[in-house]
This record gives structure tokens, C-alpha cells and sequence, in this order.
């Protein structure tokens, strides 16, 4: 089977098309011919040598968190999918022992890690994280789901966003933005999301953003945000100096889920306005299975469809990955097999 793998840690020029074999399902496993798997910016970090997890003695890698696809075939001990079926992969990997684990939410899990693979014609996965898909889902579609929506789903419930919430998205194009911002519209809250390109922030507002700022300097976007109003809720997936900006604008007893550190790991915090706000600061990585499910179900029923940008054949997976780099996109990009 071919692969799009990692060859190089040097950008979307280090991913090379190579052949594997394809793989046999272990007792508990299932073999998923992939239709369909999406990009994200964790990829991108790994392929730009900013993973600690994959380095030069590990490659050629496959990644590829979310991918879709048909059962090719199963482990003897599987019974919860069987060939033919459509199905969708929840990416997390967890140890299914810890304390986290037995109580829940799963993310929370000691061992907590991500499955790898998604980037080829076949991928072997945990047959208990395969969801199953309606004909009514595209494999595209649903491809587009586990990273970027079920991490936006899961933020918007820890904040605990509701109808007639302002929730405010900086950098509401990216992938978890633009899904926060279909989200939140569903959940009957308000948005305010942030971008440099007046384009994508007009792309936006046609998917339901109300109120659209124009910019990145977080000095500038304090006063344009304020300006508005005052959120009850931020999504933030940026991290670095829009965390001290996300809470000087929030209310008081407002909440703020922190998902990624692309503009940074660290932030300058109000401490007395912190807890004199009584503000919450919250921590969130992915999602849990469930979430994925009902986001299918949003999917099949119409209420939710996932933005994508554009498709690329296995192929031109490095030019997916370069759009990525240079900011051009607008919603997932989804190689196709």
C-alpha cells in the first residue's frame, strides 16, 4: 500500500509517497482502507521537527490523526464493527486503567496519547475507537470531525457556553476557530472572532460569525473587543500573549479554555485581576469519544456541516501541508486516498 510519510523533518518538501505493506489486524484491532483523512497543525509540528516524539531515528513516520474510511478487516476478538462498514476514528489512545479512565472524561488519561497512521491507504486502529458513520456523512466530511471539532465541542462544554453567551474565537480561521464558530452559533451563543485577512474574516460571516476585528496585535484587540462587549467565554487555541488578552476582556466569573500554543507557550496573567474576577482558566486537550459521536449525529441530521477548504490526492499531501504552513486555507484540508 503507498503512504504519504515523513521522510525529512524539513517541512512539507520532507514528505515522500512510499510503499508498506499493508497490515494485518492484531485480536482487538481493525484494518480501515482510508478514504478520506484531514490535516492538522500537529502534523505540521512533527514534519517541522517541533515534535520531541518523532525525530530523525524514527522516520519514515505516518501520521494522520483523523481518517475515515471502510473496514477492511478484523481482529478475532472484535465485534463491534465488522467488514463493509463505514466508520470514523476517534484518535485517542488511552490505557483504559488509570483513574482517569475509570471515572472519566478519557482525555484526562494518565497515558493520554494519539494514534498516528491516518496518511495511507490502509491504517490499523483499536476497533473500539471506530465509530460508525451514516450514508448520509461523506467520508470527507466526516474526516474533517475528530481533531478541529471534537476539540472545539469539548472547549465550549468545559466553558459551559450557552444560549445568549458571547464567546470570543482570536484566530477564528484556523481550524478549531472556524469549528468554535459554527459550534457556539449551534450551542445559541454570539461570537466575536479575530483574523489578518479581511477575506477569510468575510469567509467567516457567511458561516455564522457576528462580530468580525481585523488584526493580531492583542493591544489593538483588546480595545475592538471591549468595544463590543464583554465575552462570558474564550476559545482560545493560540495560546502565548492572546491567554493574558483573553482575560482582560473576559466578565467577571468568565471562563477561558486554552487548547494549543501556537503564538506561544507562555503569557503574562493579572493575577489580582484573575481572582478578584473570579475568572476560570481552563486547560483542554481533544475530546472524548462521545463528542465524536454526537458531532457525527449533528453531521447526519444537518444541523452541523464541517468547513472544508480543499481536497488532495495522496499524492500532494506535501502541498496540503504547505497551504497549511503558509495560512492560505479556511476550514480542513483532507488528503484523499
Amino acid at each position: 500500500m503507498r503512504a504519504a510519510a515523513f521522510t525529512d523533518l524539513i517541512g512539507p518538501d520532507g514528505v515522500s509517497l512510499i510503499d508498506q505493506p499493508t497490515p494485518e489486524p492484531g485480536p482487538t484491532e481493525a484494518v480501515v482502507d482510508v478514504e478520506a483523512a484531514s490535516i492538522n497543525r500537529h502534523d505540521l509540528w512533527i514534519l517541522e521537527g517541533d515534535s520531541a516524539m518523532v525525530t530523525a531515528d524514527t522516520l519514515p513516520f505516518v501520521s494522520g490523526l483523523d481518517l475515515a474510511g471502510e473496514v477492511r478487516a478484523v481482529g478475532d476478538d472484535v465485534t463491534s464493527v465488522t467488514p463493509g462498514d463505514r466508520v470514523l476514528l476517534c484518535p485517542n489512545e488511552t490505557c483504559g486503567v488509570c483513574r482517569f479512565c475509570r471515572e472519566g472524561p478519557e482525555n484526562l488519561c494518565e497515558s493520554y496519547s494519539l494514534y498516528h497512521g491516518g496518511l495511507a491507504e490502509a491504517a490499523c486502529v483499536g476497533a473500539a475507537r471506530l465509530v460508525t458513520l451514516p450514508e448520509t456523512v461523506e467520508m470527507t466530511e466526516a474526516a474533517a470531525l475528530p481533531t478541529a471539532y471534537m476539540t472545539a465541542y469539548h472547549m465550549l462544554r468545559r466553558a459551559h457556553v450557552g444560549p445568549t453567551d458571547l464567546v470570543f474565537i482570536p484566530g477564528a480561521t484556523g481550524g478549531v476557530g472556524v469549528a468554535g464558530v459554527q459550534l457556539a452559533s449551534i450551542f445559541g451563543a454570539r461570537t466575536i472572532g479575530t483574523s489578518s485577512s479581511h477575506e477569510k474574516l468575510d469567509q467567516m460571516e457567511r458561516l455564522g460569525l457576528d462580530h468580525a476585528i481585523q488584526g493580531t496585535d492583542p493591544d489593538d484587540l483588546r480595545e475592538s473587543v471591549q468595544a463590543i462587549g464583554t465575552p462570558d467565554a474564550v476559545l482560545n487555541h493560540l495560546g502565548g500573549a492572546y491567554t493574558g488578552l483573553g482575560l482582560d476582556v473576559l466578565r467577571r466569573g468568565g471562563r477561558m479554555v486554552v487548547c494549543g500554543r501556537t503564538a506561544g507557550q507562555t503569557s503574562d496573567v493579572d493575577i489580582a485581576d484573575l481572582f478578584l474576577g473570579h475568572k476560570r482558566l481552563i486547560g483542554s486537550t481533544m475530546g472524548t469519544q462521545t463528542d465524536l459521536e454526537t458531532l457525527v449525529e449533528l453531521v447526519a441530521e444537518g444541523t452541523l456541516t464541517p468547513v472544508l477548504d480543499d481536497t488532495y490526492p495522496l499524492e500532494q499531501t506535501g502541498d496540503a501541508f504547505a497551504a497549511m504552513q503558509n495560512r492560505e486555507s479556511v476550514g480542513k484540508l483532507v488528503i484523499t486516498t
